[in-house]
């Protein structure tokens, strides 16, 4: 991205409260909060997210059935709907929902999103290849117009996805952001090493973590749509295949955000959710 030197006078209390926003990570300095806080404003447009609601059902004693990942209640509400609220007050208008066993569970819930103050459709994940990458090849051609939001249909977070998008749109030459939660221990998930803005170094589920890092991928991401030259037919994994190799090209960039975050994808997750979650 081009830049342009200025010089601006603005009140102080609204520099202090830039200032306040410098963490020397997710943002670097005084100019970069300026950027971020310039590109959240001027550089709205429409987005679109695809979120990953294909996976395995899961039965719970307290539900006497089974039900995806993303509709396991959470205070009152789906999981998919917490993410859909929060989408939607980031300015995402429209969703497209990667479905698979138990998708019709999702279906009749949502229907055409109208009720969400979103627009929804759904795209039926094949059974060639399972993981992560194929629903993601599968929704291309709705994809192609613009920088679109990936979200795990089996995460919560306290994100605020406009100030994602905006960092994203603010790095150089990141084919993906991906958004990095901090947990203490490191195993169950992809391990980040954060060099400034970008991730240089990541790895799925490490055994034996060669970093010291403690940011793990969240499973939300911004991405551009050339990052379908990326996806081989053959490919399943993004988390082993497709990111390890962004982090090699300095392609990745990595947004750390300190909001609480949980990896909805087992029965003692869900129950750490059930006593923990606040959310919007």
């Amino acid at each position: 991205m081009q830049r342009e030197r200025i010089t601006i006078t603005i009140p102080k209390k609204l520099l202090e409260a830039l200032d306040g926003t410098v963490d020397g990570s997710g943002v670097r300095n005084r100019s970069h909060a300026v950027e971020l806080a310039l590109a959240k404003t001027l550089l709205k447009k429409p987005v679109k997210a695809l979120i990953l609601a294909g996976g395995n059902q899961i039965r719970l004693p307290q539900l006497h059935r089974e039900i995806p990942k993303a509709m396991l209640p959470v205070q009152g509400r789906p999981i998919l709907e917490h993410i859909l609220l929060r989408l939607k007050t980031a300015g995402v208008d429209e969703v497209i929902a990667s479905i698979g066993s138990g998708g019709g569970k999702i279906q009749d819930y949502f229907r055409n999103g109208s009720r969400f103050g979103v627009s929804i459709s759904y795209l039926e994940q094949a059974q060639i290849k399972k993981g992560t990458a194929q629903p993601i090849a599968q929704a291309q051609s709705r994809l192609m117009d613009a920088p679109f939001l990936l979200v795990y249909g089996d995460v919560l977070a306290d994100i605020d996805f406009a100030d994602f998008l905006a960092f994203h749109e603010s790095q150089k030459n990141s084919l993906a952001t991906m958004a990095l939660a901090s947990v203490q221990k490191v195993s169950m998930w992809g391990v980040a090493r954060l060099v400034g803005s970008k991730v240089a170094e990541f790895e799925e589920k490490p055994k034996h973590p060669g970093t010291q890092s403690h940011l793990v991928n969240a499973g939300m991401y911004v991405m551009d749509p050339k990052i379908f030259e990326y996806l081989a037919p053959d490919m399943t994994k993004l988390e082993s295949e497709l990111l390890p190799r962004l982090a090699e090209e300095n392609r990745l960039g990595g947004y750390s955000f300190g909001g609480n975050w949980y990896d909805v994808s087992t029965p003692q997750a869900y129950e750490q959710v059930l006593k923990e979650w606040r959310g919007l």
